[in-house]
């Protein structure tokens, strides 16, 4: 509990970086878009299951009705991935209630179960459509008590999103923005948002460096990352209080990589950075998660709990006696 309240606390107080946590993905990750292909498309394009899940927070002392703004959420136009001819389907569903993200399943890093657990707030089917291409669908007006009260994340309410392509072979490429208006992009002062699995569209330039950003509880001593669709495309590292530049195993196309990594004191209860410095492969679509030691999954906060983290240097000082004195 003592550690959830400290999740809270300290991205409410990282004032420097509040104004990056509307927009999903946010700005400081250098992540264009999210993606999530039609329910047939092979995963070899970048998509493992066709499902992207993320959470909202909204906080207690907010208690205005707030709006879930996706965009661009039709599959088709110059942002998504054709395949062919345009032939895919998405739905986006909201949830909130009970088991909304208490349930077990809802925190899994694959869609099996009952991961559409608590109440269907709102759905919505998007296929080829001029009229939301490139433009702001705005899902709501939402009652901040409608989403699900979780001891585990105290003091605000917590909404699921769900993406899921259920037909097709295309790449859906959007952002989510979480407003106080349905109109424009308004902030809600203090919330954030996270997601357990992590399926983005890498930037074109090479060099480019995406930031994604995990919160590691006082209890890990361990944790896996996993990666899949790479294509060696660069390399992945991690930075940290105690980590600097940290390689991690990478993967190829239609792979999956992992690697095992110690925590030491200095990084628990604290954000880590995983680093992606690309290559320049075009239309690279990856996905990504972390399990600790228990074999849970690990939330990636989409502005990072406490700011990024910074490599704590160690400097030794060695003094020598002057023996002319």
């Amino acid at each position: 509990m003592k550690t959830a309240r400290k999740i809270l606390t300290l991205f409410c107080l990282s004032i420097t970086i509040s104004s990056y946590c509307q927009r999903i993905p946010n700005e400081i990750e250098n992540i264009d878009y999210l993606v999530t292909f039609g329910g047939n498309a092979p995963a070899s394009w970048g998509d493992d299951d066709h499902i992207q899940i993320f959470f909202f927070l909204v906080p207690d002392e907010f208690t205005e009705p707030v709006y879930l703004r996706v965009f661009d959420p039709d599959v088709g136009g110059d942002i998504d991935e054709i395949k062919g001819e345009w032939n895919s389907v998405h739905r986006i569903s909201i949830f909130g209630g009970k088991g909304a993200h208490s349930h077990k399943d809802s925190r899994k890093v694959d869609p099996v179960g009952e991961f559409k657990s608590g109440n269907l707030l709102a759905s919505k089917v998007f296929r080829n459509n001029p009229e939301f291409d490139g433009k702001w669908f705005t899902f709501g007006p939402f009652n901040p008590v409608e989403g699900e009260v979780d001891p585990e994340i105290p003091n605000g309410r917590i909404f699921k999103v769900i993406m899921e392509g259920l037909q097709g072979d295309d790449g859906n490429l959007y952002q989510y923005f979480l407003s106080a208006n349905p109109d424009v992009n308004e902030e809600v002062e203090g919330s954030n948002a996270f997601t357990y699995e992590y399926s983005f569209r890498l930037p074109v330039a090479s060099g480019e460096i995406s930031h994604i950003y995990p919160f590691l509880d006082k209890n890990v001593v361990s944790i896996t990352q996993h990666n899949f669709d790479f294509d060696y495309d660069g390399e992945i590292v991690i930075y940290s209080a105690a980590k600097n530049r940290h390689k991690v195993k990478k993967s190829a196309d239609l792979k999956w990589a992992s690697s095992m990594h110690e925590i030491t004191p200095e990084e628990q209860n604290s954000t880590i950075e995983i680093q992606i410095i690309k290559q320049g492969k075009p239309n690279n679509n990856m996905v990504f998660y972390i399990r600790n030691q228990y074999e849970e999954a690990v939330r990636f906060f989409s502005i990072p709990i406490g700011g990024p983290p910074r490599y704590k240097y160690v400097v030794n000082l060695k003094y020598y006696q002057d023996d002319k004195n």
